[in-house]
C-alpha cells in the first residue's frame, strides 16, 4: 500500500530517511525536503511519486538510472551531492572524536571509470547484459553508463556478444571488463566449464575485437597482448581480475597527495601495495618495500620494478596482513609509510604502526568508518593528523575515498 511520506536526510548509502511510528523508513531516490508517495516494505519503500521535489533535484545522466542499480544519486545537484559525500567522511571522524579540518571534495568527471563488472545471463529472449537492479538479481540491459570511459559504452555490442559465446551455465554470471593501455581485459566469473570448441570460438573473437585479453575464473583463455597499467612511468602488466584505482585520475591524485607527503623517506614501506600503484611511483625517490598478499598481483608489481628505468630498489613480501601485520619492531627499519587496506581497514595493522616511530605515515581508504576508527588508533598512539582529503572515483554512488596523512616525532635511541 502507497502512502505520502516526508524525506528528512539522506542516509549512508544515499537512500532518503523519513521517520515513521515504526522507525525511519528509506526510500531511494529521493532528497531532504521532498514530499513523496512510496509503497512500503517493512523498513524500505519503492519510490511512486515525487509530490513536492528539492530545488536540489536535476534531471539524472542516464536513462537507465533508477533501473539499473548502478548509480544512486545522479538526481543530486553536483555541488549538495559533493558536499554530502564530504560530510560522510566528516561525519565518521567525529564518531570516532577526530576533531580534524577535512578538505573539498576532489571531484570525479563523468566517463572516467576504468573498470566495470557488468552481470549477463542467457533467457528465452537472448543473453541479457547490462548491470543488476538496485537490491535485486534482475538485470538492467544497458545501452549507455556515463561514468564509464567511453572504450567500455563502445564495446557493450561486442561485450555481450562474448557473453553468449562463453555462457556454459542457466545461471546468471559476471564479466569484469577493465580499459588497459593494451586494450579491453575481460574476466568472466561463474560462466561454467567451456569445451575445446567454445574455447576456440571465443578466443577467435577475443582477436577479431581487438581486446587484449579473455579470462574465465583467473584461467586464462587467450592473451592476444599483456593488459599493461601504467603506475607513473611503470609499465605493469596486471593480472585477471586484478584490482585497481576505479578511475585513473583519482589514482594520479592520491599518488600525488601521498608521494609529497613522503618525498623526504629514503626507505617506504608500502602494505596492502596491489600491483604497485603507490610503491612504483614512490620508487622515483625512495627505496621501496611493497608487503601484498595476493601473490600474482605482487609478481606483477615486481616484473614492472624489474624492467623499470629510473627507479630506486624495489623489493616484495607476500604477507596477509590480516592474520600476521608487520610489528612495530619491522616497522624500525622504515622512515615512510603508506596502507591502503580493502574496505575492513586495518586493525591490528594500525595497532603495531602506532606502536612504532614511523615518521610519516599517509593513510588510504574507501571506508570513511574503518578510516576513522584506524586514525583513531594512530592519533592514541602519538600520531598527529595532518590533513584528511576525500577524493570522489566512484561517481553518484555513497562510496568516497579519503587520503589522511600523519606525522610522529622521531624517538632518540
Amino acid at each position: 500500500m502507497s502512502a505520502r511520506f516526508t524525506i528528512r536526510k539522506l542516509g549512508a548509502q544515499g537512500d532518503g530517511i523519513a521517520e515513521t511510528e515504526s522507525g525511519d523508513l528509506f526510500i531511494p531516490f529521493t532528497l531532504p525536503g521532498e514530499a513523496v508517495t512510496a509503497a512500503r516494505e517493512k523498513d524500505r519503500a519503492t519510490l511512486i511519486a515525487v509530490l513536492e521535489p528539492s530545488p536540489l533535484r536535476i534531471e539524472p545522466a542516464c536513462r537507465h538510472f533508477t533501473e539499473c542499480g548502478g548509480c544512486a544519486l545522479q538526481h543530486f545537484e553536483a555541488g549538495a551531492y559533493r558536499q554530502w559525500k564530504r560530510e560522510k567522511v566528516v561525519h565518521a571522524l567525529k564518531g570516532k572524536g577526530i576533531d580534524c579540518e577535512v578538505d573539498a571534495l576532489v571531484a570525479c568527471e563523468p566517463h572516467t571509470r576504468r573498470r566495470v563488472v557488468l552481470a549477463a545471463r542467457r533467457t528465452d529472449a537472448g543473453m541479457l547484459l547490462g548491470f543488476n537492479r538496485h537490491l535485486s538479481p534482475e538485470i538492467i540491459p544497458i545501452s549507455e553508463c556515463p561514468i564509464s570511459l567511453p572504450e567500455i559504452v563502445a564495446a557493450l555490442g561486442p561485450l555481450k556478444a562474448l557473453a553468449e559465446l562463453i555462457c556454459a551455465t542457466t545461471k546468471s554470471f559476471k564479466m569484469a571488463v577493465t580499459v588497459t593501455a593494451s586494450g579491453l581485459d575481460v574476466a568472466a566469473h561463474d560462466c561454467g566449464k567451456l569445451g575445446e570448441h567454445q574455447r576456440r570460438i571465443a578466443s577467435n573473437f577475443v582477436i577479431a575485437q581487438g581486446f587484449a585479453r579473455l579470462s574465465i575464473d583467473d584461467d586464462i583463455v587467450i592473451e592476444p597482448k599483456k593488459p599493461v597499467v601504467m603506475f607513473g612511468g611503470v609499465a605493469v602488466a596486471v593480472p585477471p581480475g586484478a584490482f585497481l584505482q576505479a578511475t585513473e585520475a583519482a589514482e594520479r591524485i592520491m599518488a600525488e597527495i601521498v608521494g609529497g607527503h613522503l618525498k623526504r623517506a629514503r626507505r617506504v614501506a608500502d602494505l596492502f601495495a596491489g600491483c604497485g600503484s603507490f610503491a612504483l611511483r614512490l620508487a622515483a625517490k625512495s627505496e621501496v618495500h611493497a608487503v601484498e598478499g595476493d601473490a600474482a598481483a605482487l609478481s606483477a608489481l615486481d616484473r614492472g620494478s624489474r624492467f623499470a628505468t629510473g627507479i630506486k630498489r624495489v623489493t616484495g613480501e607476500r604477507r596477509d596482513l590480516f592474520r600476521r601485520p608487520l610489528t612495530f619492531k619491522e616497522l624500525t627499519a622504515f622512515d615512510g609509510l603508506v596502507f591502503d587496506p580493502p574496505r575492513a581497514g586495518a586493525e591490528d595493522q594500525s595497532k603495531q604502526i602506532a606502536r612504532s616511530d614511523v615518521p610519516l605515515v599517509a593513510a588510504v581508504s574507501c571506508n570513511p568508518v574503518t578510516m576513522a576508527r584506524d586514525l583513531r588508533i594512530l592519533i592514541d598512539g602519538g600520531y598527529t593528523l595532518n590533513s584528511v582529503t576525500p577524493i570522489d572515483q566512484f561517481l553518484w554512488s555513497p562510496h568516497v575515498e579519503a587520503v589522511a596523512l600523519l606525522e610522529k616525532p622521531r624517538r632518540r635511541r
